[in-house]
């Protein structure tokens, strides 16, 4: 028998199976032999020794030998020479399922399709569960869902529906697209699901937001006797972490403990994630100094709790001790000890993680260059976050994501969409997470066709049942005018968070229905809901909006009376805009007086406001020397108290005003509105004659300034320049953008269909009470969305009642 010549220069961890392979010379034939040295090679290299010595001893067609050795050659990462192996005449079902599986774990999808094909062409042979389960796999790492789902419905027809093996498979392909429904629907029709699909199925909730279902599952599992193992418990923690629900982690912990599944170390690193998010450090720190040796894994968590509870500097000192340490780091623990969650006053901190990832070889990782492009965004350097974006040659969903909500978050709303229809001709599939800032791109602008399509995506693509989603439509439709549609999606959604009724309950507010968010805010306190500030604030804005003192008054006194929320700044400003919108100006002063707190410009500028509706130039004065001491750099006091005078016909402190602005330097913002026609944003600024229709726009103003005359109209001009005659004044805020826009509106669309603007200023009078004439004269629904609130004016009548 011929002999494999060895290589002289080997290194000691071969010896063992050098040893084996000298020795074939005194073994003849023998498959059980050369079975068991492939088990035992633990290199390449000596598995090809082994494949020589194969071929040398004629067992190179041998079906299972030849199985064994592309089994070990994929497990190597060797695909290529492990499907250059299928050369065998009659091979059976098991190489099949070999090679299906050995190309969908070494990232060749495709190919593991191909062979799945192949198999079909054999009359003999037939796939099992084995092969479904390793095909549907394989298809979960392609772009397009089309050949799972076709997959799926093979294993349906091959009788497999049932299987608890391909069950776990075709639910983690809709986890991966985000078809968390149907992977539900798949989990509930496994007769008993294992260990595996119970805690695929957590996963997978985890994965796709939603948390709460996910810790519900779990405990379905543990009621129903279900055996559990430590990556159950890994699997759940993120949830409870996610939740911040600080009781049921602990519960889970005790769990872990008295199955002694709570020392493992990814079941404790599940844990220090779980503690450092619900904000309890000094837990998460004594957790981790029980792991005896921390791996990586647990490294990065820690650093990252530290990160994300505002303790950065522990947690720069903890990335040091682990260079210190001399363990490798990876792109978890850059993204880790980026400052996402606490940004200000770090951009020199994210600026040097930026230069050790370029050091290290990861800022082209697609995690990092999320993370650093999200803390670039939440610190508005929107052009170092751009160009990390455009420069990642791998983007993956989140980097796409991260970039449209930072442009959303600052306010960029149409780069935001601009960039999301940049990214679905890209063919990259949004997720929940997509869908929720792109819908609020469209809240911000106003463009309800685009929000309309994200609906209709939304109802496509399955994630309506997330509540995120759901919450993030709420908002969209509200803030576009659409206050019963939000209210639908409301009562449909199956299961509503805090998030979800305060979203309801302020786009009550934002259309001036006081007594709707009230009855609401009531019927969420019997749902069993807590209230957070932010309810207290929007139920507040909204008492404020529709004049309901008393029902404010009795609200903001149970806040800490009744249910041990603390009032900010923000929910004294609404007290003291309520009161002050009301006429209480010496209630409201008084309210300020008496404030536990030292009241700052929020509460200054909302009395300064209420001095503007109620022609108070006195206390306006008053308000207005501690606004220019606390913030006098904001250009909308002086505007405001300038304009004050001017109604009093002050006219010479009016002037004084704006020259004090003029020496800072500062400039008041051009208002502008918008309105959409057939899908096309048009955008008016104040005597604008730059569209296209202008003689048209200008033709119908002019027509609708006579009418209005006729009926009664007279121009509000006090706040407009005092310099130049009453002629000229009245010429002056006849043109303003939302008369353009209106004008434009009619010109446009067919008699008796609604007409919807958005205005980035709040509306003037003059305009309003124009905009209640043209309701009347035209018979239409005008919709007016000012930077306070909403404004439906139908037959001559405001839905404010004269009242913002």
């Amino acid at each position: 028998m011929k002999r494999l010549l060895i290589s002289p220069i080997y290194s000691r961890q071969c010896l063992r199976h050098q040893t084996c392979v000298r020795n074939l010379s005194f073994v003849s034939s023998d498959r059980n032999f050369f079975l068991n040295v492939i088990c035992k090679a633990s290199t390449l290299v000596q598995l090809k020794q082994t494949q020589a010595q194969i071929i040398l001893n004629g067992l190179h067609n041998d079906l299972i030998t030849t199985t064994k050795l592309t089994h070990r050659l994929s497990d190597f990462g060797a695909i290529d020479q492990a499907h250059l192996l299928f050369t065998i005449s009659k091979p059976d079902l098991f190489l099949f399922n070999v090679l299906i599986r050995g190309f969908s774990q070494n990232s060749s999808p495709t190919s593991a399709i191909s062979f799945y094909n192949k198999l079909l062409w054999y009359n003999t042979l037939k796939p099992d569960n084995f092969t479904f389960a390793f095909a549907i796999s394989a298809s979960s790492h392609l772009d397009s869902k089309e050949i799972g789902l076709l997959l799926h419905a093979h294993s349906m027809l091959f009788g497999f529906e049932f299987d608890v093996f391909v069950g776990s498979a075709v639910m983690d392909f809709y986890i991966k697209f985000s078809q968390i429904q149907t992977a539900r629907k798949v989990f509930d029709r496994i007769p008993e699901p294992d260990t595996v699909s119970w805690n695929t199925m957590i996963s997978g909730l985890v994965q796709n937001g939603c948390f709460a279902e996910s810790i519900q599952l779990f405990e379905n599992m543990i009621l129903r006797g279900t055996q559990f193992d430590s990556t159950t418990f890994a699997a759940v923690l993120p949830a409870a972490a996610e939740l911040q629900e600080l009781k049921k982690g602990m519960k889970i912990q005790c769990l872990a403990i008295k199955t002694c599944f709570h020392s493992h170390a990814y079941v404790l690193t599940g844990l220090i994630s779980m503690y450092s998010k619900c904000g309890e450090i000094s837990a998460a720190t004594f957790l981790f100094a029980q792991i005896s040796r921390p791996d990586l894994i647990s490294w990065n968590a820690m650093i990252s709790g530290y990160s994300c509870n505002g303790e950065t500097g522990s947690s720069v000192s903890l990335f040091r001790q682990l260079l210190v340490s001399r363990e490798k780091v990876n792109s978890s623990t850059i993204v880790g000890l980026i400052p996402v969650f606490f940004p200000f006053n770090h951009l020199c901190l994210a600026h040097s993680i930026h230069g050790f990832s370029l050091k290290c070889g990861l800022n082209l990782n697609s995690s990092v260059s999320t993370a650093l492009t999200t803390v670039y965004s939440r610190l508005n350097e929107m052009e170092s976050a751009r160009q990390l974006f455009d420069e990642s040659p791998d983007k993956s969903l989140a980097s796409w994501n991260a970039m449209i909500s930072g442009y959303t978050q600052n306010g960029l709303t149409e780069m935001a969409i601009s960039l999301f229809q940049k990214m679905r001709l890209s063919d990259v599939l949004p997720n929940p997470v997509t869908i929720t800032s792109i819908l609020s791109a469209c809240a911000q602008l106003g463009a309800l066709s685009l929000g309309k399509w994200v609906h209709e995506l939304v109802i496509r693509e399955n994630f309506d049942s997330n509540i995120y989603v759901s919450t993030a439509l709420i908002d969209m439709y509200a803030k576009c005018g659409i206050i019963g549609e939000a209210r639908h999606i409301f009562n449909c959604m199956p299961e509503k968070n805090v998030v979800s009724w305060n979203a309801m309950i302020a786009a009550y507010g934002l259309h001036g229905h006081g007594n709707e968010a009230i009855s609401l805010y009531s019927e969420m306190l019997d749902s069993g809901i807590s209230p957070t500030g932010v309810s207290f604030l929007s139920v507040l804005h909204a008492c404020s909006h529709a004049g309901l003192v008393r029902e404010g008054d009795v609200i903001f006194q149970s806040m800490t009376q009744d249910h041990g929320v603390q009032p900010g700044p923000e929910h004294y400003a609404c007290m003291v805009d309520l009161l002050g919108r009301a006429g209480q100006l010496d209630r409201a002063l008084e309210f300020i007086k008496t404030m536990p707190v030292e009241p700052g410009p929020g509460v200054w500028g909302a009395l300064l406001g209420a001095c503007m509706i109620h022609k108070k130039t006195s206390l306006a004065r008053v308000a207005s020397d501690k606004l220019l001491e606390l913030d006098p750099e904001n250009v909308g006091y002086y505007v405001l108290l300038s304009n004050i005078y001017s109604v009093d016909r002050n006219y010479s402190e009016a002037a004084t005003i704006r020259q004090a602005a003029k020496k800072r330097k500062l400039s008041k913002r051009p208002g502008c509105t918008l309105i959409e026609i057939v899908d096309d944003l048009h955008v008016f600024t104040s005597g604008d004659w730059s569209h296209p229709q202008s003689k048209a726009i200008y033709a119908m103003l002019e027509k609708l300034t006579r009418k209005m005359r006729e009926a009664g109209f007279q121009a509000e001009t006090d706040v407009a320049l005092h310099d130049v005659e009453e002629e000229e004044k009245e010429q002056m805020v006849k043109v303003h953008s939302e008369k353009l826009a209106i004008a434009f509106g009619l010109i446009s669309t067919e008699p008796g269909t609604e007409i919807r603007i958005i205005k980035n200023l709040r509306v003037c009078l003059d305009c309003h009470n124009a905009t209640k004439f043209i309701s009347m004269l035209t018979e239409r629904v005008i919709v007016v969305r000012d930077a306070n609130r909403f404004h439906h004016f139908r037959d001559g009548v405001c839905s404010c009642r004269d009242y913002w």
